[in-house]
C-alpha cells in the first residue's frame, strides 16, 4: 500500500530563508509515516502560490507551512482554491483568518494554529508594568500588514489597562527613524536593523518587540539589541523538556542555535502525518483536521474549540535576550515552561 504524500512550502531561498530552515529540517531530518515534497516558495507570494499548487498537482493530501505575513496566506488560499488540506504556524491567528477568508474561500481547509495580537499584548504589557501602571509606550510600527493588525488587535488591550500608545513615525528601511528619547518603553515590530539604528541613538528602559527579534539570528547581527524582550512560543524546555532531544539534532545538523519555529514545525508535521493517515482523501484529512485535538511537541491543538473556525490557540511566555540566550522571564500565562531568569531593565 503506498503511503500518503505530505507536501510541505518553506523559504529556501530569499528574505525569509532563516526561517525555512528549521521546517526543511523536520521535513526532511526526521522519519514521519508518509513520504514528503518539499517545494521553494522563494519567499514571496507568487512563489508560495506556484509551490502550493504544484504540491496540489503532485497529489499532496495535506500541505504543511509556516511564516511570513504575506506567503503563507497565499500557501492557504492556493489549497482552500483546489481543496487541499492546509495546517499553518507561526502568524499571529487573526491576521491569518483576516487574510485567508473572505467570500471566494471559506473555511474548511486550511487550519492554522497560533497566538493571538491580543496575546502579545497581554504578555507585553506584562512586563511594561515592572517599571509601574499606566505607561506611555512609544510604538515603532510600520504602515504595512504588521502595523495595521498591531493597531487593530494589539492596541485596544493594552490601551484597556491603563496604557497610553504614542505611534512613532516609521517607514521600514528609511535613514529617518524616530526619537526613541521621550518615552521610557517601546514595543516594536520594526525590521532588527532599524530597532538598532534607533536604540543606537537613545536607548529606553525596555523594549518589547516580536516579529524578526524573536529569532537568534537577528539579535546575534546587532549588539544593541540585547534585552530586546519578546514572545516566547517555545522552547525546549517547554512540556518537562520533550523537545531537548529535537533542539541538539537540529544544531548538530544545521550548526545554528534552535530557534522557536523548529517546535512548531514538528508539531505541524505531527498533526499532518495523523490527519493523512487517518483519512483516504483530502476530503477525508480535512474533516479530520476540522475536529483534531492533539497533543503535540508544541502542547494541545484543538482545532474543535479554536476562537474562530480553522483556527487552534497557543500560548505565550515573554522572554528576553541575555547575551545571545533567549531567557523566558515571565511565564504567568504559559506555566508549561520555566522562568529562568528575571527581566533586565536598562538604566537611563
Amino acid at each position: 500500500m503506498s503511503r500518503p504524500l505530505i507536501g510541505v512550502v518553506l523559504a529556501a531561498t530569499g528574505r525569509l530563508a532563516p526561517l525555512g530552515v528549521p521546517l526543511d529540517f523536520v521535513a526532511r531530518a526526521l522519519s514521519w509515516p508518509v513520504d514528503v515534497l518539499v517545494r521553494d516558495s522563494a519567499s514571496t507570494p507568487d512563489g508560495a502560490r506556484a509551490a502550493a499548487l504544484s504540491l496540489a498537482d503532485a497529489g499532496a493530501r495535506v500541505v504543511v507551512t509556516l511564516g511570513g505575513t504575506r506567503t503563507l496566506p497565499a500557501v492557504a488560499r492556493a489549497c482552500t482554491e483546489r481543496e487541499v488540506p492546509c495546517v499553518s504556524t507561526t502568524l499571529p491567528w487573526q491576521v491569518f483568518h483576516a487574510e485567508v477568508f473572505d467570500d471566494d474561500h471559506r473555511p474548511g481547509w486550511a487550519f492554522h494554529f497560533s497566538w493571538g495580537l491580543d496575546d502579545i499584548a497581554d504578555v507585553f504589557t506584562d512586563l511594561w508594568e515592572h517599571l509601574g501602571p499606566a505607561r506611555r509606550v512609544g510604538c515603532l510600527w510600520n504602515d504595512g500588514t504588521q502595523g495595521t493588525a498591531l493597531r487593530r488587535w494589539f492596541r485596544p488591550v493594552a490601551e484597556a489597562r491603563g496604557h497610553t500608545l504614542v505611534d512613532l513615525p516609521y517607514r521600514e528601511h528609511a535613514a529617518d527613524l524616530p526619537d526613541l528619547g521621550d518615552v521610557e518603553v517601546v514595543t516594536s515590530a520594526a525590521t532588527a536593523a532599524d530597532l538598532a539604528a534607533a536604540v543606537r541613538r537613545a536607548r529606553p528602559r525596555l523594549i518589547t518587540c516580536s516579529r524578526w527579534l524573536t529569532y537568534p539570528f537577528s539579535v546575534a547581527a546587532h549588539d544593541l539589541l540585547d534585552r530586546v524582550a519578546t514572545i516566547v512560543y517555545w522552547t525546549p524546555g517547554h512540556h518537562d523538556g520533550r523537545g531537548r532531544d529535537l533542539a541538539v539534532a537540529y544544531e548538530a545538523a544545521t550548526g545554528t542555535p534552535w530557534s522557536q519555529p523548529l517546535g512548531v514545525a514538528h508539531a505541524a508535521l505531527e498533526v499532518a502525518c495523523h490527519a493523512a493517515c487517518a483519512a483516504e482523501s483530502r476530503a477525508g484529512t480535512a474533516e479530520v483536521l476540522a475536529n483534531l485535538r492533539r497533543d503535540t511537541l508544541a502542547g494541545t491543538l484543538d482545532w474543535a474549540r479554536g476562537p474562530a473556525p480553522g483556527v487552534a490557540r497557543i500560548p505565550l511566555a515573554c522572554g528576553q535576550w541575555h547575551g545571545g540566550h533567549l531567557v523566558v522571564v515571565d511565564n504567568r500565562r504559559d506555566r508549561t515552561v520555566r522562568v529562568g531568569g528575571e527581566l533586565r531593565l536598562t538604566r537611563r
